[in-house]
């Protein structure tokens, strides 16, 4: 029987830095997942990534001892009961603005008498190591449950949203939080403003004693969040760690491009 090591390493207090995976290839999951990062986190919302191919990359990252995480595009029951029945150790829930939509992904992601999760499926359990009715048993404190703060409104409720039973980290977009931050004429929040807002993340989850984590771009910013106090931390993603090499090789060779590929 396999528990979840992130799980495990983000209850003590120590922090937990893995990458996000764009690319719906298994071959290029397989890989990720023998670099050294401890979880590699499937992104379903904003990559076209299918359920079947997501299920293998899933197995994939699990049989090379590393953990598998999705992003679900939304916090509806039906994605996130598809993500975990298809062998996902946990789910990262983006938008959770109010305290009602926590509950509904947390329900989601349980089995009952803690939440509403469909009892069903064998692939979950083979990436657990573990017969299903193990898995069943066990589930409910082995997937991790992250919920992401991408809005001022969920930072708002951020006190309501963390202390929830069943929360096991919170993990902040900084692209979408500082989007909705914008001004109704589109004016761009302040750096001193949007660090702000950062902070007050912070410091709810130190309040509620939940984990909280960034997306983050440079080894430097990892190690200053880390210092921080943030606990689960993703570096870029395998796609910009390409891009940027590969940009990085052609300069050194004197190369030009017409392309704009700084965003990735």
């Amino acid at each position: 029987m396999r528990s979840n090591p992130v799980k495990q390493v983000l209850q003590s207090g120590l922090p937990s830095i893995g990458t996000w995976l764009s690319f719906g290839d298994v071959f290029t999951a397989r890989l990720m997942a023998r670099t050294g990062f401890p979880w590699l986190t499937v992104d379903l919302e904003h990559s076209p990534i299918d359920w079947q191919t997501a299920s293998l990359m899933f197995a994939a990252i699990a049989d090379s001892g590393c953990v598998p995480l999705a992003r679900v595009p939304r916090g509806d029951h039906d994605l996130i009961k598809r993500v975990l029945d298809g062998g996902a150790m946990g789910i990262v829930v983006p938008m959770v603005n109010t305290v009602e939509e926590a509950k509904s992904a947390i329900a989601a992601a349980k089995y009952p008498p803690e939440g509403n999760r469909s009892i069903g499926g064998s692939i979950p359990a083979q990436n657990f190591l573990m017969s299903s009715g193990e898995y069943y048993e066990r589930a409910n404190d082995e997937v991790l449950v992250i919920l992401q703060t991408e809005s001022p409104e969920g930072v708002e409720n951020a006190d309501e949203i963390y202390s929830l039973p069943g929360v096991d980290a919170i993990f902040v977009g900084p692209n979408d939080l500082l989007w909705q931050m914008k001004a109704p004429d589109g004016t761009s929040p302040t750096a001193d403003e949007f660090e702000a807002m950062l902070q007050r993340v912070l410091a709810a989850g130190k309040r509620c004693g939940t984990p909280v984590g960034i997306h983050c771009f440079t080894t430097a910013d990892v190690q200053r969040r880390v210092e921080e106090g943030w606990q689960f931390l993703a570096m870029q993603s395998e796609l910009k760690m390409m891009v940027s090499r590969a940009q990085e090789i052609a300069a050194e060779l004197g190369l030009e491009s017409d392309s704009d590929l700084a965003r990735y």
